[in-house]
């Protein structure tokens, strides 16, 4: 009786579904995208490495944000001696060069590091040539992009090749021409830099280069083990005060859950709005409904029906709103995930789980709004709703 009832108004319940079906579709695919972030941000993390721990000039503030600071050779000599800490490689980084192949230029991140930074950073791997070793100088290692360019069906650099690399350091322009010893695999981002988009060149050469002087923008150190590493990366912000920040592996997974979980809260809270104002609506249309079936009720007690037969009857209409329109927008809400996700590099996670409680959640929305309809209808007095006209 209750399909009956929903094919006899076939408009008013497409209305209640399109309500459904748009708050559904919104609450999946937020939570899709944002699952996704949260799994591209620990993919970044396990690229640090589990024994790794980035130190920072700065401190993070809650208020303030980040305040940026500075990190220096006499620095790098104090972790290099903190116990349990085997490997330091400073680095420079947040520098750019432009470079012309075939008449086209391109532009890219520039880095400066050690011969160290390969083995800290197992991620990355030389697909060709070799890796710095200390005299190096006038060289540099190319990430996978820079060898050959996402527009470019074959590698337009490859060991033994030169690059005249272009950057404006103050004031003037500066050139700095080097010969290309090595490519990375492709890795993607990497936590501080994306390596496929970068070249890597010695930091003498770096520092020289871009004029930094005894400064570096981060060091990365690398405990001795795995369970060493907060005891070695509390000990290291002692030796070096306050104004700096240690980074491992758990600890930047427990403040971008945080921040992922707290951003997956306010878009699921924004988009679980669309399904009350649905509810809304559904209590104003079978509300109306129930006025208009006044008759029929009356006519059904007359036969004999209960209360608690015609509260189910209405209850149950309720219930397929919500699993039809449940239905119809996560299927929607998946689609539209891994569309926006083409435009926003972030992986959409899809899964039956997440389906399958935005559906329930959907169905129990729309039996709370159609409770009182419910109840009003099933509480009809026989004789005054076969009366009503």
């Amino acid at each position: 009786m209750a399909w009956d009832g929903v094919k006899s108004r076939k408009f008013r319940f497409a209305l209640n579904l399109v309500g459904i079906l748009i708050g559904c579709a919104a609450v999946t695919g937020l939570i899709s995208i944002t699952q996704g972030l949260s799994l591209n941000i620990s993919d970044q993390l396990q690229i640090l490495g589990p024994q790794n721990i980035m130190i920072v000039p700065g401190q993070v503030n809650t208020m303030r944000g980040m305040t940026i600071g500075t990190i220096t050779y006499k620095d790098l000599n104090t972790i290099s001696n903190v116990d349990h800490v085997t490997i330091t490689a400073p680095i420079i980084g947040n520098r750019f060069a432009s470079y012309s192949i075939r008449g086209k230029t391109y532009r890219g991140e520039v880095f400066g590091i050690t011969e160290d930074f390969i083995r800290i950073n197992q991620n990355a791997e030389i697909s060709e040539g070799r890796a710095l070793v200390r005299s190096d100088s006038g060289v540099v290692i190319i990430g996978a992009n820079i060898a050959q360019p996402r527009d470019q069906d074959s590698p337009i650099l490859g060991v033994g090749d030169r690059i005249t690399l272009q950057a404006k350091v103050g004031d003037q322009m500066k050139s700095l021409t080097v010969r290309v010893i090595g490519v990375l695999k492709k890795t993607g981002a990497s936590f501080g830099v994306n390596l496929d988009d970068s070249m890597a060149i010695p930091i003498r050469d770096a520092q020289t280069f871009f004029e930094t002087g005894n400064q570096y923008t981060y060091i990365m150190a690398q405990a001795d083990t795995l369970e060493n590493v907060d005891s070695t990366a509390r000990a290291i912000k002692s030796k070096l005060g306050r104004g700096y920040t240690t980074v491992t592996y758990e600890s930047g997974k427990a403040i971008m859950d945080q921040v992922v979980g707290s951003v997956q809260a306010v878009l699921g809270g924004i988009a679980a709005i669309s399904l009350i104002v649905a509810g809304v609506g559904i209590i104003n249309t079978m509300t109306i409904s129930v006025m208009e079936r006044t008759k029929e009720i009356g006519t059904l007690k007359a036969l004999g029906a209960k209360s608690r037969d015609v509260l189910m009857i209405f209850l149950t209409e309720s219930v397929l709103t919500g699993v039809f329109g449940g239905l119809l927008g996560t299927s929607l809400g998946f689609v539209l995930s891994q569309l926006i996700s083409q435009f926003v590099a972030v992986q959409a996670v899809t899964s039956l789980t997440l389906g399958l409680e935005v559906i329930g959640f959907a169905v129990l929305t729309s039996v709370l709004s159609g409770l009182y309809p419910a109840y009003r209808a099933s509480h009809l007095s026989p004789v005054e709703a076969l009366r009503h006209e």
